[in-house]
This record gives structure tokens, C-alpha cells and sequence, in this order.
């Protein structure tokens, strides 16, 4: 038990991005992002939750959900009781990682010691390019090619010649794109042969979430990636013949501790295991280095993509990030 009521407050804030950012679904120059702060008068704990507006989150309303919960954390609410209060969603991804980091400052420990994965190593994370001419994607591509793994956001007319253009900038690096449900049947079938060309690896949720049954009857030696038809583990069991990878998002799954236990089961069953993340600062990141420990394929270069992160941070090396220093997230003093 903590020596003194638990207390709860939480804060949203507005990050500007270093450029913008375009997906399928439009164009963003800023990030809303939530901090739930648990705190005993000796020990406290942090969580960042980014509102996906995917699942009809807001800022607003991640703030409120947030907010509701503060009678229950001063009566007791834990990690455990928290995955019952709240369905998955940023505003549980921000309590939840709060309620781990605090656990690790009451113990002494460290988050990844608590969670039995011993002790944290540098990770190797893609770059993420953003839709934009194939041009542009290529010129950034260019850039950046000493990097050894690069995610293509497509969605729009023109998305072959976006691979090709990225593919002759760096013909060394690995490729995997991220459809973000746009795709059709027929457009996944007609692109499959370039993108085997091109030698992409992995297609992220190319069909929208509720129409991908058609998956199951299409020959794709390309390996695909639920990430929309893929939130919590009762998901898994119709995946079965239409992907062989699932990204793990906590802001998705709704937190840290649904986010391992996802990753047990999917590997369970034979999924491959992607980390994802989305734009965000590394307060969001730190705890999904530990879900990027049981996984094939990492993606989280959030704080890669703001005008400025957090201080103190995480460190990034090029695309390899370091484990959180003392005294941020999930590291006790």
C-alpha cells in the first residue's frame, strides 16, 4: 500500500511537428498528447496518451476520461483494477504506464525488471516517411539513407510510383508500407507484383478494418500486418489466414500491460510482432521499448518527427534508441 492517498492529475498539451505530416486521412503540423501524473507524497509515476481520432478521441475527451478517474485513484485504483475501469484507448495507455512507473520508484526497480524482461538494450527503430509526391518521399529517403529501415505512409493515387521513387534513393535499405486501410481488393492485387519487385516486406493494414475478409482468399507472398483490425487479443482469432503480423500500439491497446500481454498471445499463435507507435513524445515511447524487446519489426521514431521532444528524452542514434535514462520513465533514481 502507498504510505499516502494516491492523487491524479493530468494535463494536455499541444507539440508542433518538424514538418507536416500527411496520411490518407490528411495533413497535421501539430500532436495533442495527455499526461496522467499519479503521486503518494513519495513516489509518482508518469503516462502520456495520444488521442486517436481513429477511435473518436479528442484531446478534450482523453482530458475528460482522464479526469473521471481521480475519485477511483485516491480510493485505490491500480494496474490491475484500471484494465476493468476503462475500455483501450489513450486515456488507459496514460494511467497505465503512470501506475507502472510509479510501481517501479515504490520498489526500487525498474519497469522492465517488474515486468520479468530483465534488463533494457538499445533497439533499432524504422523512419517513418510521410505521403507526399513520390519526389519528396524520395528526396527525404535520400536524406536519411544511412538509416536501414523506412516505413512508407501511401494511401493516394500514384502510391507504385512512391515505392519505386523511394526504392532507387535507397536501394540498400529495407522497405515496409502502411496502407492505413485504404487500399481495395482489386488495388492490392494489381500492386502486389511491383511491390514483390521492390522488395517490400511487410504491407500494414492495406484494407479498412471492417472489409478485410477478403485477405483470407487473396495470395500475398508479401507478409501483412494488422494494425486498425487488430486492438486487443479477443481480435486475434479472426486474423487467422489473412495476416501474419500484428502492430502493437499502446495507445491502441489501451496501455502497457494489455500491450505485453497482446504480444505473448500473438506470438503464442504465431504472429509476428511489429511495435508500433504514433507521433508523440518519448514519454509515450519509453514504455514501448519494452513491447519492442518481443518484437520482429520495431516502428517508434515519434519524437523523431517534432519540432522538439521532451527534456530529458530519450536518445536517438540515427535509428537506434537508447534505453530511458534514470530518473524518466520506468527509471527510478
Amino acid at each position: 500500500m502507498a504510505p499516502h492517498p494516491q492523487r491524479l492529475t493530468v494535463t494536455g498539451r499541444t507539440w508542433a511537428l518538424a514538418r507536416p505530416f500527411t496520411t490518407a486521412h490528411g495533413v497535421r503540423t501539430t500532436v495533442d498528447v495527455v499526461v496522467a501524473e499519479i503521486s503518494d507524497g513519495d513516489s509518482r509515476g508518469r503516462g502520456e496518451g495520444v488521442p486517436l481520432g481513429r477511435y473518436g478521441e479528442s484531446i478534450d475527451s482523453v482530458v475528460a476520461t482522464i479526469d473521471a478517474m481521480k475519485g477511483a485513484v485516491v480510493s485505490g485504483l491500480n494496474r490491475e483494477t484500471l484494465q476493468h475501469a476503462l475500455p483501450p484507448g489513450a486515456a488507459r495507455n496514460a494511467l497505465d504506464c503512470a501506475f507502472w512507473d510509479i510501481e517501479a520508484d515504490r520498489a526500487y526497480s525498474s519497469v522492465a525488471e517488474l515486468a520479468g524482461l530483465g534488463a533494457a538494450t538499445p533497439v533499432v527503430t524504422a523512419f517513418t516517411i510521410a505521403l507526399d509526391t513520390p519526389e519528396q518521399m524520395a528526396e527525404l529517403a535520400a536524406a536519411n539513407r544511412a538509416r536501414s529501415l523506412f516505413k512508407l505512409v501511401l494511401g493516394s493515387d500514384g502510391d507504385i510510383e512512391r515505392v519505386r521513387a523511394v526504392r532507387r534513393a535507397v536501394p540498400a535499405s529495407r522497405l515496409i508500407v502502411e496502407c492505413n486501410e485504404s487500399w481495395s481488393e482489386a488495388q492490392l492485387r494489381e500492386y502486389m507484383p511491383a511491390l514483390i519487385d521492390f522488395r517490400v516486406e511487410l504491407i500494414e493494414q492495406p484494407l479498412p478494418a471492417g472489409a478485410d475478409d477478403a485477405l483470407a482468399r487473396l495470395e500475398h507472398p508479401i507478409p501483412l500486418c494488422a494494425d486498425e483490425s487488430c486492438r486487443t487479443i479477443a481480435d486475434l482469432d479472426r486474423l487467422n489466414g489473412k495476416y501474419e503480423a500484428v502492430n502493437i500500439k499502446l495507445d491502441k491497446v489501451g496501455g502497457l500491460t494489455e500491450a505485453l500481454a497482446l504480444a505473448v498471445e500473438a506470438k503464442r499463435r504465431g504472429f509476428r510482432i511489429m511495435a508500433g507507435g504514433v507521433i508523440g513524445t518519448s514519454l509515450g515511447i519509453a514504455p514501448a521499448l519494452l513491447v519492442a524487446r518481443q518484437a520482429q519489426i520495431v516502428e517508434l521514431d515519434g519524437p523523431l518527427h517534432l519540432a522538439s521532444d521532451r527534456v530529458p528524452g530519450l536518445r536517438y542514434d540515427g535509428s537506434t534508441i537508447h534505453p530511458p535514462e534514470q530518473k524518466f520513465w520506468g527509471q527510478p533514481a
